[in-house]
């Protein structure tokens, strides 16, 4: 049953009010809440043992919205799903994912998810996966997603992750293995805040002739967090790649950002680059002579850089 806390949690996570006609499965506690397939678009159970579905979006499906969030209500308890996804040829469809966590308990509430995406020929996937904590309790929350990739050629997806506060630890392994012509863009936004830890592997594979990868990871770290970032891009082909990671530090707060880029072909161009540094003294000032407080024009700063 989806409470007034769950379906907050919902809309923070994946904007869903009420329940969408779209393809929709919405997973609580280790349960089914709610799942609808529509006419192009399949949502069934796993029937290989592990926890999780398989969703299957059929050759040419266009305008069409999928939506796989996860809700943990639930102190001391911890999952692994697996979901995979099999796109057609063709297809231009928006999946979003996301998971909230609410721990009024004292024991540790975790949610790992591993999804694998087979994207067909001339397809192109937009993905979204927020990720939130909160509770009155003094258990952590845990997040540990996994998300593996394969573009065939022509096709593209654009990927957006955002962790937005409340999440203690998490480690998150994102890799995506281009074909010919395919297009890959990572962006990725992250606050931490109090002794919170975040750590980012992602690793993309140019493989085809042609192919783009794109990585845009911009982060805060306040108080005592800590946060690590491993981009990695790797050219096998005529290809193009970039790594683009801007974080803001506050506090005592720490931040290792190692960007990486290999070139296996002549034909490979790729680019990396890192900055790390707080908010500018000249910024604050000229928003506070606008009659903010210092507090506000720091906050419209943060609000602003992760927009």
């Amino acid at each position: 049953m989806i409470n007034e806390i769950d379906q907050a949690l919902l809309e923070k996570i994946a904007g869903l009010v009420g329940k969408p006609v779209d393809a929709l499965n919405i997973r609580k506690d280790g349960g089914c809440e709610a799942r609808q397939s529509t006419e192009h678009i399949k949502i069934d159970p796993r029937t290989d043992g592990r926890e999780g579905i398989d969703i299957r979006i059929l050759d040419g499906t266009k305008g069409e919205k999928c939506y796989i969030p996860v809700v943990i209500g639930k102190s001391g308890y911890a999952e692994t799903v697996y979901n995979d996804f099999y796109i057609g040829e063709n297809c231009d469809v928006e999946i979003v994912a996301g998971c909230g966590i609410h721990n009024s308990g004292c024991d540790e509430a975790r949610h790992d998810g591993v999804h694998t995406f087979h994207v067909g020929k001339n397809s192109h996937v937009r993905y979204a996966e927020k990720h939130y904590g909160e509770g009155s309790g003094e258990g952590t929350n845990i997040m540990n997603p996994q998300t593996v990739v394969y573009l065939e050629e022509g096709a593209s997806i654009q990927m957006e992750t955002v962790q937005i506060r409340g999440i203690d630890s998490t480690k998150r392994y994102t890799k995506i293995v281009c074909g010919k012509g395919a297009e890959a863009l990572i962006t990725e936004r992250l606050l931490t805040h109090g002794r919170q830890l975040a750590e980012s592997d992602m690793e993309i594979l140019l493989d085809g002739e042609d192919s783009k990868g794109r990585v845009i990871s911009r982060s805060v770290a306040q108080d005592e967090s800590r946060q690590v970032f491993r981009p990695i891009v790797v050219g096998n082909d005529k290809c193009f790649g970039h790594v683009q990671c801007d974080s803001i530090i506050m506090g005592s707060a720490k931040i290792e950002s190692v960007p990486a880029i290999t070139a296996n072909s002549t034909e490979a161009q790729l680019i990396h680059e890192a900055a790390i540094g707080k908010i500018a003294g000249d910024q604050l000032l000229k928003l506070q002579t606008l009659g903010l407080t210092e507090e506000e024009a720091e906050d419209r700063i943060l609000k602003g850089f992760l927009a």
